[in-house]
């Protein structure tokens, strides 16, 4: 079968993550997803299934205390299957049977991965499903002698596979209650772990898969080079405004929320006690989120390297150089558009939700819309009081956040045969 001007990969890969959204709040509703005396309502089992599927986190209710083990595992699938892409795992079964993938297959795993060509795409879909669950099941073995300490062993088995599996696909979603891993706060090893897993996650399976083929630096693609050094930057700027604006944390905890705040969502503290810089700060990172083809969200890092980067050279009138290499003017417009519509995304939820819900701070409402686009999950507490109209606006943030803004933008176009551009006469209008 052939891709036509009406079915294009973006719409079959939208298609299949909404298919996956409402088939999980069809489980999530069974009497057998909950707790005895427990129900939920179709809202909270929509948002749930939509957080668990984007990988966002986000939550309006408490997953141990309405969630049975068969919602948990329900929850646990939608968080794997949505940070692998439903195509990614779908191709992968496929794979695994023998058969043959087709142009069709590769052109969805191209699309959904975010990458410029065909080129080593299968090699790259064996890495990512071996990678994944490797890292997984050694995050697991890593958390189980943590969890050991304050629970059974059942029940520590169990935490350990969940936390893992949330923390590497940056759903940020737990079982402990409460105000996430705020128990295990002064836990360096919890923290180092969990931190390890989102950097993991949020670096991206063509840069790991790079990083392993060539080992050295500066053999590394310009791809890999600017993820890298946007990485260790906005982590060590993280770690020093938050610590600097928010009196209380340690430098662990702070490296903790540098490298979580823009992924993964998870909290070890009440955000809503968080200062106002703190917040903007978290916000901000947030909102540039991880790598491309990660399991992280946002406008990602590369984006924003490609936008300043361009603006710097053009103040000094130059061709943006980095690495020894230029970027081309379509990755520019390209990463000027994605910019540009993320932030539009934010602000019209933003406006949105403040009008919903007039009793909320601004900042408090940045905060949730923000997190929902960038799919991170980090809340100061609004979640879980918000009106039903009010979490619809999140849904479809959540929703337009893991597609990509410059994806769901593309949805509506009917593509056919181009016709020859006609060239109209230039004239110049006065900017800035």
């Amino acid at each position: 079968m052939r891709w036509n001007r009406f079915l294009t990969p973006g719409r079959v890969i939208a298609a299949g993550f909404a298919f996956l959204i409402l088939a999980g709040t069809g489980l999530l509703l069974l009497p057998i997803s909950h707790q005895p005396g427990q129900s939920l309502s179709f809202m909270d089992a929509l948002f749930t299934a939509t957080s668990g599927v984007c990988i966002t986190g986000l939550s309006s209710i408490q997953c141990n205390a309405v969630l049975s083990g068969f919602g948990q595992a329900v929850l646990l699938l939608l968080i794997q299957v949505g940070g692998m892409g439903i195509t990614t795992l779908g191709v992968g079964i496929i794979l695994v049977t023998g058969k043959k993938i087709g142009i069709r297959e590769r052109t969805l795993i191209k699309e959904s991965l975010n990458q410029p060509s065909f080129q080593g795409i299968l090699r790259l879909l064996k890495v990512m499903l071996m990678v994944t669950f490797s890292i997984e099941g050694i995050g697991a073995v890593l958390s189980f002698p943590i969890f050991l300490q304050d629970y059974p062993v059942g029940k520590s088995v169990w935490l350990s596979v969940f936390h893992s599996i949330s923390a590497f696909n940056n759903a940020g979603f737990d079982l402990l209650g409460g105000s996430s891993l705020s128990d295990y706060r002064n836990n360096v090893p919890m923290l180092l772990l969990t931190s390890g897993l989102t950097i993991c996650g949020g670096l991206g399976f063509v840069v790991m898969l790079n990083i392993a083929q060539k080992r050295r630096f500066r053999r590394f693609s310009l791809h890999t080079k600017v993820v890298l050094t946007m990485t260790v930057f906005l982590l060590l700027a993280g770690t020093l405004l938050l610590h600097v604006t928010q009196d209380g944390l340690t430098w662990m905890q702070s490296f903790f929320y540098s490298a979580v705040t823009r992924t993964s969502g998870f909290s070890i503290y009440n955000l809503g006690d968080f200062s106002n810089a703190s917040l903007l700060c978290m916000a901000l990172l947030m909102f540039v989120g991880a790598a491309p083809g990660s399991t992280g969200g946002g406008i990602k890092v590369t984006t924003l390297f490609v936008c300043i980067w361009s603006a710097i050279a053009y103040t000094r009138n130059q061709h943006p150089t980095v690495f020894r290499r230029r970027f081309s003017q379509e990755v520019r417009d390209k990463a000027l558009m994605i910019f540009l519509m993320g932030m539009s995304v934010v602000l019209v939820s933003t406006f949105l939700l403040c009008m919903l819900e007039p009793d909320a701070s601004f900042i408090q409402v940045l905060m949730e819309t923000t997190s929902a686009f960038a799919t991170v999950g980090l809340s100061c507490g609004l979640t879980a009081g918000l009106s039903a109209a009010s979490k619809l606006v999140l849904v479809l943030t959540m929703y337009i956040g893991r597609l990509g803004p410059l994806t769901v933008a593309t949805l509506w176009m009917v593509q056919g045969r181009k016709n020859s551009e006609i060239l109209r006469p230039e004239e110049t209008i006065s900017v800035g």
